[in-house]
This record gives C-alpha cells, structure tokens and sequence, in this order.
C-alpha cells in the first residue's frame, strides 16, 4: 500500500436541487426510498418531519430549506440519507436529508479534490465549505450545525 492509498476515501455525492453536497461514506447510514414523514407541528419548514428507520423515529430536512431556499416537492427520484449523528443531541442517533436524486458513490483523494476558494459562508450556516472535484462544486455539510438546529428547534432532543 502507498502512501496515495491512505490519503483516499470514500464519499456521497448526494444530489440536491441546485447543487451537491459531500459527505464522508462512513457517515452514512443508508440511503432509503422516499416516504411520506410525519409532520410535527410547528416545526420550521425545513424539518420534513420524520420517518420510521429501523424502529426509530428519524429527523429528516431538507438542506435547501436550512440554507433559505425554496424546498423541492419530492418526486419519483427523491431518497433519503439516513446519516450518523456526530453528537448526542438527536435522540435518534441518526437524521435523514432530503435527496434529488441518486447519491453516487465517489473515490477522493487529494489529486481530485481542492477547496474552492470562490466561494463563502457565514459562520452560522449549515455548510462547512465548498470543494473542487473535476466536474463538482459540492458543499461540505456541517453534521454539528445541523444536529444542533434540529435540537433546538424540533424538541427531538433528548
């Protein structure tokens, strides 16, 4: 094994409407098909609400609306990516995010995958950064930050 080998690792490419998001494959618990959730009332318009994932009540958003954009309708290609909470905050252990499509499974490693420089945000905000990958420009989703804003504003903390 070289030391190329090490440096690489698997990530998610999961679709959104207008853009993409990256997220570590060892985050990911399971794609699932979409679902009807439940709505919880009351609920900021990004909390879809939630659906049943392995005998567990899970959180699922949508990531345009955290960002203040318009949330997608689902459609026959929505999914949902059921990913492992960070911290302990969420009683479930896990929350889902709205998809627009198949996630695709990537190789990464440094040779293909550079910050991009062009473009910000704030320091609240559900994005860590944005990469450059040969043909992307996917964001690094803040796992922290979204755990926390489905804490404090869902009451599904414990």
């Amino acid at each position: 094994m070289t030391d190329t080998d090490t440096s690489d690792f698997y990530g998610l490419l999961v679709p959104l409407a207008d853009e993409r998001l990256i997220v570590p494959r060892a985050c990911v618990a399971e794609v699932i098909a979409w679902q009807e959730p439940t709505v919880m009332d009351g609920a900021p318009s990004w909390y879809v609400g939630t659906v049943v994932w392995n005998g567990r009540s899970v959180p699922v958003v949508s990531f345009e609306g955290t960002l203040g954009r318009a949330i997608p309708q689902p459609g026959g290609r929505t999914r949902i990516v059921v990913l492992q909470c960070l911290g302990s905050r969420v009683q479930a252990g896990n929350f889902g995010i709205l998809t627009q499509g198949f996630p695709q499974l990537v190789r990464l490693n440094p040779d293909v995958v550079k910050p991009d420089p062009t473009r910000s945000f704030p320091d609240r905000s559900p994005v860590l950064c944005g990469l450059r990958m040969v043909n992307e420009a996917p964001l690094v989703p803040d796992f922290e930050y979204l755990e926390a804003l489905i804490a404090d504003e869902t009451s599904v903390a414990a």
